[in-house]
């Protein structure tokens, strides 16, 4: 008989329209993601088109102040980079900042050296910490909050009491100067806040919020009454809305890295996640004990076993393994029928020479290690050559 393993060089590897068939269920839902994120994304972006915008009629847009000042003789002019905001800045003139943390630490230092003496306003609408300290000095911004966004004014401002309760919710600040006017306070800490220039006549004023410009609230408690008088009190407005096509963003000193784009508390965050995570690999790796063999409702046929085990190893590649059990069986059953107790059935100095005695027609004995205890195939048709030779050597070993 013939005992070497055969090794084809063809290959078994799944075809393209396998893999296809594989994997569309996966690449499907991605597509179905894709759309549906960019969907939201349009969706979002048209919601908040405009906002702050002097010349847009949309909910969060301020067209309506700004036509309602143009009622009362006060002009209003856009602007978008600092040079033209620094170059407006006048005792005639009232400078509305719409998005101040937009700007880089040197465009608001330019901003605030431009403005500080100019003997106008400068109107901040919800600077964040950074861009308060250094636009407005003297006025801290507190990490949380107001929780309310209609509020009392319960200040001695003439212009916040005229106008009564509004929506000025937001950030929260408090002023160190003793000069500064507080308004609108939430919990001890204003929402409205001016700060008188300390030469020129000027002041600054950091609005918590954005509501009272917007024209959806705009008619809301006394946001119009509030809004007019803090924009309305100089006879030209200029609405400054910072973008990124600004030359002077290109700030190197400003150049921030990965981690700090990155939202405060994210090592935090990460750190509870990888908690989480571990919690519960912990949960569903749990064994509360050996496991315990039950009787299967229906009989099943061993073929159908081994067929279904079969699948499983050809569809994870598993050659390897369906060949070292087809050669660990085959040495167990072979090694009582020589004389090579079971404890020894895997050992190739024992089995191999008393099975090279028993056969009728020894083969090669490197040829009978290669079967036995040899390389895993190569491909699929190498272990169908494999699972045939190891088959026909125990029927020459079982023939009397």
């Amino acid at each position: 008989m013939t005992t070497e393993a055969t090794l084809p060089s063809t290959s078994a590897s799944p075809t393209a329209r396998q893999v296809w068939t594989r994997a569309r269920g996966v690449v499907l839902a991605l597509v179905v993601l894709l759309v549906a994120a960019v969907a939201i994304a349009a969706i979002r972006s048209d919601a908040r088109h405009g906002t702050l915008d002097p010349r847009s009629a949309d909910p969060y847009g301020s067209r309506a102040v700004a036509e309602l000042l143009a009622d009362r003789g006060v002009s209003t002019r856009v602007v978008t980079t600092l040079a033209e905001a620094h170059a407006a800045a006048g005792p005639d003139t009232t400078l509305l900042v719409a998005v101040p943390d937009l700007l880089t630490h040197g465009q608001q230092s330019e901003l605030r050296s431009g403005t500080a003496d100019s003997g106008g306003r400068t109107v901040l609408v919800a600077p964040g910490s950074l861009s308060v300290e250094r636009l407005a000095p003297g006025v801290v911004a507190s990490p949380a909050t107001s929780l309310d966004s209609t509020l009392s004014p319960d200040c001695t401002l003439p212009a916040a009491q005229r106008a009564g309760a509004a929506d000025t919710g937001g950030i929260r600040y408090t002023a160190t100067r003793p000069d500064a006017d507080e308004c609108y306070p939430s919990e001890r800490l204003a929402t409205l806040v001016r700060v008188p220039d300390t030469s020129g006549g000027g002041d600054t004023v950091a609005l918590g919020a954005p509501d009272i410009l917007y024209n959806d609230t705009l008619d809301e408690q006394g946001n119009a009454s509030l809004a007019l008088q803090l924009l309305g009190s100089r006879p030209h407005l200029v609405w400054y809305l910072p973008s990124l096509s600004d030359s002077a963003a290109t700030d190197p000193d400003d150049e921030k890295g990965f981690f700090d784009l990155l939202p405060s508390g994210w090592l935090w965050g990460t750190l509870q996640l990888f908690i989480a995570a571990a919690l519960a690999a912990l949960w569903r790796a749990r064994r509360l004990g050996p496991l315990v063999p039950e009787k299967l409702p229906v009989a099943i046929r061993a073929s159908e076993t081994v067929e279904g085990r079969a699948r499983l190893y050809r569809k994870a590649n598993a050659r390897d393994r369906a060949a070292t059990a087809l050669r660990s069986t085959t040495r167990t059953r072979l090694a009582p029928l020589v004389g090579v107790p079971v404890t020894q059935a895997h050992t190739p100095e024992v089995l191999l020479p008393a099975l090279s005695a028993h056969l009728h027609s020894p083969g090669d004995g490197q040829a009978m290690h290669s079967l036995l205890f040899g390389p895993p195939p190569s491909d699929d048709a190498a272990l169908v050559s494999l699972a045939d030779q190891l088959d026909a050597l125990e029927r020459e070993v079982r023939r009397p």
